[in-house]
């Protein structure tokens, strides 16, 4: 992702594939921040489920990544464990969230700012909560961003979810859906 302005970057979005979550929102927004929340229901184990969501790599969208490559992407899934992406044709790195929380198999929150919201003073808040129910588990995808941007969050915000959304579609195809 290279440094363009940041509705450019998101308006990838109005041709975003037709699939998505079983359920997406922007559940609120404002000038001073937004949330996200994404659902959907997999034909996976709670266990299967974290498995998979611990593997950024399977499942992350290259178009969402600074290397171009979703094979850069690592999550090491416990407190202090970085959600990491190599730049391999520089030598460098991205740390696009530190793990917070990391419960296996039942929910992972990460701190960070994905993507060109890193560039602003903005926080951002990711928890992803497992649910076994009939069949496999239920992913409840939660992305809370809030602080100062030289941007319209409430006007970025469906752009956001539509981002967080997708990563979820991604992780639902690896798993299958209900």
């Amino acid at each position: 992702m290279k440094r363009i302005g940041v509705l450019a970057a998101f308006a990838f979005l109005i041709a975003a594939p037709a699939s998505a979550p079983a359920s997406a929102e922007v559940a609120a927004s404002s000038a001073a921040g937004m949330t996200s929340r994404n659902v959907a229901e997999v034909k996976a184990s709670p266990a299967e489920t974290w498995a998979a969501l611990v593997q950024p790599a399977r499942y992350w969208s290259p178009d969402h990544s600074w290397s171009g490559s979703s094979a850069n992407m690592t999550l090491d899934p416990r407190a202090g464990g970085c959600f990491c992406e190599a730049l391999p044709a520089s030598g460098g790195s991205v740390r696009h969230a530190e793990v917070i929380y990391a419960d296996p198999g039942n929910q992972l929150r990460l701190s960070g700012a994905f993507g060109p919201l890193q560039s602003e003073a903005l926080t951002g808040t990711l928890t992803v909560k497992l649910t076994a129910i009939e069949g496999g588990t239920r992913i409840e995808w939660t992305y809370v961003v809030g602080g100062y941007a030289g941007f319209d969050l409430v006007q970025l915000a469906p752009a956001v979810d539509g981002v967080m959304g997708e990563q979820l579609q991604r992780l639902s195809a690896v798993l299958g859906t209900l």
